[in-house]
Parts: structure tokens; sequence; C-alpha cells
């Protein structure tokens, strides 16, 4: 068991923290995660106490989650959800057991995030969708920035900058190419992704969904539903690299 999950493991204060989240924040990614067809199995990686399971489950949908905390996980299996523990790498489900599956800001925690995209593909079929949210930690377009790597001009001109040198790594290494990593935040009040290790961005995470076998067919900059011409327009070129957060829709292959 990695520290990361160690850390989730027994922690009662974060389950209460993911229990207070508002149920619409979980809308745009649950319902963009469900399959084609009616009854069939989806899963949520890191289902926190239910919320998106619960949403799926009232749709019709066979649902299931996997958590690493015990206190999150007993509380969805008190309100009869099919939620268990798991231990943060391994899915504990055979290939292409499930219509969909997906992540809602979970990668910025895990320690192998590479792997981690690997083995959610694992678990979907053939044609299936696969849906990745993640915090935007390359931000740099934006303001009201909530994360210290996200303010400030010099941080906007490093994300920048580091932004394109994945770009160029992406086309001339590929083997190389790594999620960045940095150092969690200790301060007397949480705040939100203080304990991020991984600084995810759509670019990254869209290149291995494809490297897993996946063909993306859209990388937004909203996880949540704005206005339809707001959408559009925040999305409609490739700036929405720069903005908000990494919200990654694909079908395996």
């Amino acid at each position: 068991m990695g520290q990361q999950t160690s850390y989730y493991r027994h922690n009662v204060a974060y389950a209460e923290f993911l229990a207070n989240w508002d149920e619409g924040f979980y809308a745009k990614y649950t319902d963009t995660l469900h399959p084609e067809r009616a009854g069939a199995r989806v899963l949520d990686v890191g289902c926190g106490v239910g919320q998106v399971v619960r949403r799926l489950a009232a749709a019709g949908f066979e649902a299931y989650g996997v958590e690493v905390s015990e206190p999150s996980v007993a509380r969805a299996r008190a309100a009869g959800l099919r939620c268990e523990l798991y231990d943060g790498c391994h899915l504990p489900y055979p290939d292409r057991h499930f219509a969909a599956a997906g992540a809602l800001n979970v990668l910025e925690h895990v320690e192998a995030p590479e792997a981690f995209l690997a083995e959610l593909v694992r678990v979907v079929e053939p044609g299936g969708r696969v849906v990745v949210s993640s915090p935007n930690f390359f931000r740099a377009l934006g303001w009201r920035d909530y994360h210290p790597t996200m303010r400030g001009l010099g941080n906007k001109w490093r994300n920048l900058r580091r932004l394109l040198a994945k770009r160029r790594q992406i086309r001339q290494e590929p083997d190389a190419v790594r999620f960045d990593r940095m150092t969690p935040i200790v301060r007397p009040v949480f705040q939100p992704d203080d304990d991020a290790i991984v600084k995810t961005n759509g670019l990254e995470i869209a290149f291995f969904l494809e490297r897993a076998g996946c063909v993306v067919e859209r990388v937004e900059c909203t996880d949540r539903y704005v206005a339809r011409w707001l959408d559009r327009l925040l999305n409609a070129t490739p700036l929405r690299y720069l903005m908000f957060n990494a919200f990654v829709v694909a079908r395996r292959g």
C-alpha cells in the first residue's frame, strides 16, 4: 500500500469532506459516463461516499464503485450502494468487464498515474467509454485560481512553458513522457487539492489514454455544466489546454 493510500485509508475527516460535496458537482461527469446500453455495468473509481454510483444506479445502470477510504466505503455501503475497498493500484475486476469506467478528481492523488490510467482502460470493454476528470495544474489562463501552482503571472508563465515542453516531448520522445509530481501542501486548514501529488493536465491524460489503446473523443476544460454557448466558446480552440480543468472522454479501441 502506497503512502497516499495509507493517508486516506482510515481518514474519517476526509470522508466527511467528500460527503459534503454538492451532488450537482458530479452531474456532467456522471452523465458523460452513461453507457449506451440500458442496464450496462459502469464503474466509478475513487467513488468517495458513492454520490456518482447513486446517480448511475438511479439512471438504471448496474453501478459499481471502488475507493481506498474505509470510512467512505462504509458510508456508501450503508446506503445500499455497490462500493468496495481496493488498494489504489489494481482494480478487482476482470478485463473488459464494464461498458464504461471513469475517475473524477482521483488521478492527481495517485502515486503511479500512468499505470492508473492503463488499469482503468483494462477493465473497459472494446468500444466502451472512459472518462477522466482532474484539475489542470498547468493553468496559464484564468483568475481566482484556488491552488498555489496556478496563481500569479510567474506561475502561469512557467505552466505555459512546461506545457509546451510536454507537447514537444510527446512528439519527439513519447517513451519518456511522465506526469510531473509535486509535494502535498500542509497547512492548518485543509483546502481542495492540498493533498494532490500529480500535476494533471488534459494533454497528458489524453496521451496516456491513447497509449493504453483508446481513441480520445474530446478534451475539455469544463468539468461542470455551464451555458452551452460558453462551453462551446471555452472549448473551441487549443486554449482549452491552458484553462480550468482537464475533462477527457475516450473510447477503448
